[in-house]
């Protein structure tokens, strides 16, 4: 296979090199954000925080890693991707609806 780097501009091999570097110094930071948020999860669970404090903070702690590992890990930032973050998210509405009408079923 040949180099593509031949059939590049040597401008355009920079630009993308340095796309490329940005790009996984964002994985890196979300990475370690990642392990932030689960070592202080564990800690409140190990500490025994108060559960009206404890729940909405783990669910709130939850959904922002779902949020990182959707746009950094599975490139859903990219262009290209709008099919698939379409279905995605309308996925996530019908199961949000689910559970809404099923538990307003059970408490009323």
């Amino acid at each position: 296979m040949a180099d593509q780097t031949q059939s590049k501009p040597m401008h355009k091999v920079e630009y993308e090199k340095q796309q490329h570097k940005e790009e996984m110094k964002h994985q890196v930071l979300t990475f370690a954000l990642m392990i932030l948020f689960t070592l202080i999860a564990f800690g409140m669970v190990v500490m025994e925080v108060n559960s009206y404090f404890i729940i909405p903070t783990l669910i709130i702690l939850a959904i922002v890693q779902v949020a990182f590992q959707l746009y950094y890990f599975m490139h859903m930032k990219n262009k290209g991707h709008d099919m698939v973050a379409l279905m995605m998210y309308g996925g996530a509405a019908v199961a949000l609806l689910t559970i809404i009408t099923f538990t307003s079923i059970i408490w009323w």
